[in-house]
């Protein structure tokens, strides 16, 4: 009888030493590594445990205070205000009863500032840095046989040819011309693989159908579609649009810019999104191209450059900027043109928050509860990329995928993930 006491309190100790390293690790995995605040503003952050946690300020610039809620809150909710009184980056540690660290969190407190906010369609233009092969054939020769030029070149779909015959390329045009004059003499080529430069030699061959001389790849310079313009900063001129890059159709490939241009668009035609298939908003900006302003950067988080001072689309309603830590689940809005040139206002819920998650478009769930929209677009559809998203009359992100099996969901990014990149 003694040797099971023994063991049973040894198992039951050994339980509760296992639910403690687990809370401890959630409590690490689930507490954010960094947080955005506007300096002078006071922020609630909640903590949840069975053990007293202890949140202190490591730097000068931040007030911590422990918020007493009486006997409406939970028995493990350990809530607390904060305020950073300066601009800058300030450090908080939280740990156990005070004595066992748990995390150091870093806060960015930032100037407030207002955006003007946009909503509207814009078609954009791009032109990439070097020249991309999206795919590789075969070239038919005049004796019959097909021939595969780049073949043991090392020289793939994905890859930007930046220099031909040591002279820098840009346009589809001069590259063709280099290889044609060439004829069956080897180019020089030089590529960008997988963020290495490499070199290759490639011989070109003579095409039966043309007579021109040919590398059997299929090359891209530039690209063009239609997004959403999120905001303008007033003071800069400064833009953020779509809250996604843009990548090549066939390879995936994130399209780095050369220049690009931002141009004036309209909405003349919806598809509407289904399950399974994106919808995607038909509007109308090559036929008689008008240049709003110019791009700079294509990213992950989005389209950036700088709007002409003449443009009246810096006529916008301007919302002051609501930071993640401002975002919660619940009712919002997005501001979004889906008809002629009319920028309109729809309600969405957001409905999950990836508050660690500030390095990516998804950081955020929404889903559209506007009938009109929902019965006009289905949900979420391609061109609407980019459409601010507001709450509580604050400009907090912007819409950036749908779900494609459930067209009325999609993801949105943190609008402080776009100002960081701009």
């Amino acid at each position: 009888m003694i040797f099971k006491r023994g063991n049973s309190f040894f198992r039951l100790s050994f339980l509760l030493l296992v639910v403690i390293m687990a809370l401890y690790i959630s409590l690490v995995a689930f507490t954010p590594n960094q947080m955005t605040v506007l300096a002078g503003e006071e922020y609630r952050v909640e903590f949840f445990s069975p053990f007293q946690l202890q949140l202190s300020a490591q730097t000068s610039g931040i007030q911590i205070e422990k918020v007493n809620t009486g006997s409406k809150s939970s028995v493990f909710s350990m809530p607390y205000s904060l305020k950073c009184t300066q601009y800058g980056s300030n450090k908080l540690q939280l740990s156990l009863f005070g004595v066992v660290p748990v995390k150091d969190i870093e806060v960015n407190a930032i100037p407030a500032r207002e955006l003007i906010v946009c909503g509207k369609t814009v078609g954009i233009r791009l032109y990439i840095k070097g020249i991309l092969v999206v795919g590789i054939s075969g070239v038919l020769t005049p004796d019959g046989n097909e021939v595969l030029p780049v073949e043991g070149s090392g020289l793939e779909p994905g890859d930007f040819i930046i220099e031909i015959n040591n002279k820098e390329i840009n346009d589809i045009s001069s590259f063709s011309k280099v290889v044609n004059d060439s004829k069956d003499k080897a180019v020089v080529l030089k590529f960008i693989h997988d963020d290495r430069i490499l070199e290759t030699k490639v011989t070109p061959v003579q095409c039966v159908e043309d007579g021109k001389y040919r590398l059997g790849i299929w090359v891209r310079d530039s690209t063009a579609g239609i997004g959403t313009l999120t905001y303008i900063e007033e003071e800069t001129g400064k833009f953020g649009a779509l809250g996604h890059g843009i990548t090549d159709i066939d390879t995936g490939t994130m399209m780095p810019v050369k220049n690009g241009e931002l141009l004036k668009s309209s909405v003349y035609g919806i598809r509407k999104g289904m399950q399974g298939t994106p919808g995607e908003l038909q509007g109308d900006f090559l036929k008689s191209p008008e240049v709003i302003g110019d791009i700079y950067w294509n990213t992950a988080f989005g389209v950036f450059g700088k709007i002409n001072k003449n443009s009246i689309i810096l006529e916008g309603k301007k919302y002051p900027v609501g930071t993640r830590s401002m975002v919660k689940e619940g009712p919002a809005t997005i501001i979004s043109n889906i008809q002629g040139e009319e920028v309109e206002e729809f309600s969405v819920e957001i409905q999950k928050i990836a508050r660690k998650n500030l390095l990516g478009p998804k950081s955020m769930i929404i889903k559209i509860t506007d009938p009109r929209l929902l019965n006009e677009t289905g949900g979420i559809i391609q061109g609407m990329s980019g459409s601010p998203i507001i709450q509580d009359g604050r400009i907090i992100g912007a819409v950036t995928h749908v779900l494609i099996n459930d067209p009325a969901r999609g993801y949105g990014i943190f609008i402080e993930t776009m100002l960081g990149m701009n």
